[in-house]
């Protein structure tokens, strides 16, 4: 037998492969090379994480046990693949347009956006997923047990528990470090799914591996071996087509519902034509791993010793024949089908724990609301990884209390009841606009209840209080309250039993409620969006001209998905309102999108509490309510041609105003200029013309004139005479750049040279204060083709504006620099003076334009415009970037210049 030492030590070598791959993965996400990481196939393979622990052990001691009747566990997600392929793809378009990040996301987000909701199908979620995690906790100490034994077909349940936990603290470490490194706007793993859809090959030829050996190694090939399943007592197993037809819609359900697979079927999908190959390839794939579960549970039951365990059967088998490496790659299977398991899960739960419960908490805890003072992602993450190890702990929790005695098949069972109880109010919720919010609870609660009743505290045993008296004659003696014949209807198998009882009650409660109830306006909404998800797929308005400043909903947006992502989003839609270099207006289309954005890092419900704590409370427009009913799609589309062009008309009118309110102040600018430009002219002239006479004239005797005064007068003629000709090179340096006819020198520079001559140019102190400089030098290492001295030109001009202007007792200059993907690079030199009113940033960048005292800083204001049409020159642009504390210039140039001027 193999030694178990090299068992373990294969098994955390597999382990270690695993993270390479997905740090791997996550680098080339990080870099945008994604490739062949968005594949189909990808996709395809990671939806194999509903072939768990349970399809790849569990189904061969099924079909010991119950014949046939294993392949219903094949045959749910099937028919979801091929028959209900249209349920999938609706699905799928609704999480990308919502942004929807979980299950309880969507149900939360479709009923008005509910947080009791998202907290209520949170706590199903867990406790549903719970048996399902401590199956495959149980599966791999069994598969480590097998091993571990001298005897292969005992099983010692005590020495279970410590492999147990130290499975679940590896699988914790694992997740918490690849499903947790950052929030994505869309919550999609790369590294994770790549390393799921490596798994799902390794266990696909694990099994099937063991197939073929046990065909045509133990057995003679096919034709002995279709003798054997025709003598074995599994072929003679009665198949109760109630109890078949039942379990075959409940695992249809379940690969619905799970958290794991919703994960990965709807959020990680990262194209809606995936569907199109998964819908033939995954039931492909079902079948592979279904081909040889008949064959081997036949000669397990037929060569291995009565008390071998059918569960692994998988493993005793090549052990049993001393096939070394074909049990090593069984195990690694089996090991590969319960990891990927409980990696997804938990990274789902912890999402919905996160979004659902813990962000709202948090948030009502805020006096301060929305806009407190902190990094909400650090908040978010870790939450994350605090659920992910309270998840893995539930698991092993009701592995070690439930005695893990149970049949891998049944606990399986036990979960998709529980999560299936979600499926009423997600089928409602995405094909009736009737559904309320007061239904889809009510449903939620009461299927919960009776599934818990009737088969979930049942599986503690006398442990919960459900001890043999009370199955058989119910609590307090009350026959019709048996938690296996709730009624009076007895003879009816347990699992049907609970399903039935549990989702006919969830949906007659749910249709009840939802018919005595009235939604809300939002309801009505979300619901006609969610509906009509292929007809309307932008978002309907929902949010009213509130008293949001933009500022807020900027400081608020960078601490949840980033500085960088928030400004771009903030920019973009100024760009798009006519504002450039302002901050957007807070219109309820913005309000709208941003709420979306914000929605894929922590939740459509608490981003939308979030907004609301800033933007005010919700309206529902005429407009809105047009857009819920269907009759009236012709007075909607004329309704939204009018309002585009009353908003074309109103970003007319805005644009106007706004080049009045600009020539405004430039007229008066000009006036300032004429007078500043003759003062700058003038001064500079008299001294030279004053000093020349003295000199010329001798009117103190030029003859006796010391050489320390003739040298002083000469200085300053001097002096005045270069100040003169500054102010003129600069008039001239302007008119040649506007006109185009600059002449640049393009070379190949690196961008850290050029920010060094710029600062070493402007290094010296302003009034004997010292500017502290901030910078990364690291990145600043980028290679790029331009004119290195027209843009040290550039720097050397912000640089001196920040010594001049920032009006701070310690000033400080922070420049950083980045590549972005387009192989554009963007500098940024940010002060922490009080930077610019709002009312001047449109006219910072025009000729002679001057905020403060002319005296103090100098010049005739044409340092700014000079730097606008260098970089206009190089190809690039130069913008100011209001809401950051101080002044803000912002540089975005090509790295590499395809075009000579």
């Amino acid at each position: 037998m193999l030694p178990f030492n090299i068992l373990v030590l294969a098994c955390l070598s597999y382990a270690g492969f695993l993270f390479a791959v997905a740090f791997w993965a996550e680098k080339r996400a990080e870099r945008g090379e994604l490739g062949w990481l968005r594949s189909p196939m990808i996709y395809t393979l990671s939806l194999s994480i509903y072939c768990t622990a349970w399809t790849f052990y569990g189904a061969v001691g099924y079909a010991a046990r119950s014949g046939l009747e294993f392949a219903t566990i094949y045959m749910g997600p099937t028919m979801v693949m091929i028959g209900w392929w249209w349920i999938l793809r609706k699905l799928v378009r609704i999480g990308r347009t919502q942004r929807i990040t979980s299950v309880a996301d969507l149900i939360s987000s479709r009923y008005g956006k509910s947080t009791t909701l998202g907290v209520l199908v949170t706590v199903l979620a867990v406790v549903g997923t719970t048996p399902y995690i401590a199956l495959q906790l149980q599966s791999v100490a069994l598969s480590f047990a097998v091993f571990g034994l001298a005897n292969p077909g005992r099983l010692v349940l005590p020495d279970l528990n410590n492999t147990a936990l130290w499975v679940a603290a590896g699988l914790a470490l694992f997740t918490i470090v690849f499903g947790t490194r950052n929030l994505d706007a869309n919550e999609r793993h790369h590294g994770v799914v790549t390393a799921i859809a490596l798994e799902a090959i390794v266990k696909f030829f694990g099994l099937v591996g063991v197939g073929i050996f046990v065909v045509w190694g133990i057995g003679d090939g096919v034709s002995d071996m279709l003798a054997r399943i025709d003598a074995s007592p599994v072929t003679n197993v009665d198949i109760d087509g109630t109890r078949f037809l039942t379990l075959t819609i409940l695992s249809g359900a379940a690969f619905l519902t799970l958290p794991r697979m919703f994960q990965v079927l709807v959020v990680e999908n990262a194209e809606e034509r995936h569907l199109f190959t998964a819908s033939w390839a995954f039931p492909l794939y079902l079948f592979g791993m279904s081909l040889f579960v008949i064959p081997i549970a036949v000669v397990g039951l037929d060569v291995l010793p009565d008390t071998s365990n059918p569960d692994m059967f998988v493993l005793t088998l090549p052990l049993k024949y001393d096939q070394q490496a074909l049990a090593t790659l069984s195990f690694l299977g089996g090991f590969s089908s319960a990891t990927s398991m409980v990696i997804v899960a938990a990274i789902a739960l912890s999402t919905m724990v996160s979004n659902h419960i813990v962000m709202p908490i948090w948030l009502s805890s805020r006096k301060e609301g929305a806009t407190v003072v902190g990094d909400v992602r650090s908040v978010v993450l870790l939450s994350r990884r605090l659920s992910i190890a309270g998840v893995l702990a539930l698991g092993y929790l009701y592995f070690h209390f439930s005695g893990g005695s149970e049949a891998l098949a049944a606990i399986g069972l036990i979960s998709f009841t529980g999560i299936a109880q979600v499926l009423p109010a997600m089928l409602g919720g995405i094909f009736w606009r009737g559904g309320t919010r007061t239904g889809a609870i009510a449903g939620l609660l009461i299927g919960f209840t009776v599934w818990a009743y009737t088969m979930f505290l049942p599986s503690f045993g006398d442990a919960a209080g459900f001890t043999t008296d009370l199955l058989t004659h119910g609590p307090w003696g009350i026959d019709m309250l048996r938690p296996q014949a709730l009624f009076g209807v007895e003879g009816v198998d347990p699992v049907v039993h609970a399903v039935v009882w549990s989702l006919a009650l969830n949906t007659g409660a749910f249709i009840v409620g939802s018919l005595l109830s009235f939604p809300r306006p939002v309801e009505r909404l979300q619901g006609a969006q969610f509906v009509n998800i292929f007809e309307h797929t932008g978002s309907t308005r929902s949010w009213s001209h509130g008293t949001a400043e933009a500022e807020d909903l900027l400081v608020m947006a960078q601490r949840i998905i980033g500085a960088s992502e928030a400004q771009a989003l903030f920019y973009a839609e100024a760009d798009a309102q006519g504002k450039q270099g302002y901050l957007p207006d807070p219109t309820p289309q913005f309000l709208e999108r941003l709420e979306r954005e914000l929605a894929g890092s922590v939740g459509a419900a608490t981003a939308h509490a979030m907004l609301g704590q800033i933007a005010g409370g919700l309206v529902v427009s005429v407009e809105d309510l047009m857009a819920v009913a269907d009759e009236a799609a012709q007075l909607l589309e004329h309704s939204s041609q009018l309002e585009a062009q009353s908003e074309e008309l109103a970003r007319t009118a805005r644009k106007l105003r706004e080049a009045n309110e600009k020539l405004t102040v430039l007229s008066i600018q000009k006036d300032a200029f004429l007078s500043q430009i003759s003062h700058e002219l003038r001064t500079p002239m008299t001294s030279i013309r004053a000093f020349s006479e003295i000199l010329r004239d001798g009117s103190a005797g030029t003859e006796e004139m010391d050489p320390e005064s003739l040298t002083r007068f000469s200085g300053i003629i001097h002096d005045e005479a270069r100040r003169l000709t500054r102010l003129l090179d600069d008039l001239l340096d302007l008119s040649v750049l506007e006109n185009g006819q600059v002449s640049l020198n393009w070379s190949r520079t690196n961008l850290h040279d050029v920010i060094d001559r710029a600062l070493v140019a402007t290094e010296q102190g302003l009034e004997g204060r010292d500017l502290i400089i901030e910078r990364n030098e690291v990145s600043e290492h980028i290679a790029i083709e331009t004119d290195a001295d027209r843009l040290a030109q550039v720097f050397i001009n912000l640089v001196a504006n920040v010594r001049k202007y920032c009006v701070n007792d310690a000033p400080v200059l922070r420049i950083s620099a980045r590549r972005l993907e387009n192989d554009h690079i963007q500098v940024d030199f940010t002060d922490n003076g009080i930077g610019i009113p709002a009312q001047n940033q449109t006219v910072i960048f025009e000729k002679f334009s001057r905020l403060s005292d002319q005296a103090k800083a100098g010049g005739a204001g044409l340092g700014l415009a000079i730097c606008r049409e260098i970089v206009d020159n190089l190809g690039g642009s130069i913008s100011y970037l209001p809401g950051q504390g101080g002044a803000s210039f912002r540089i975005d140039l090509p790295r590499v210049h395809t075009k000579k001027r």
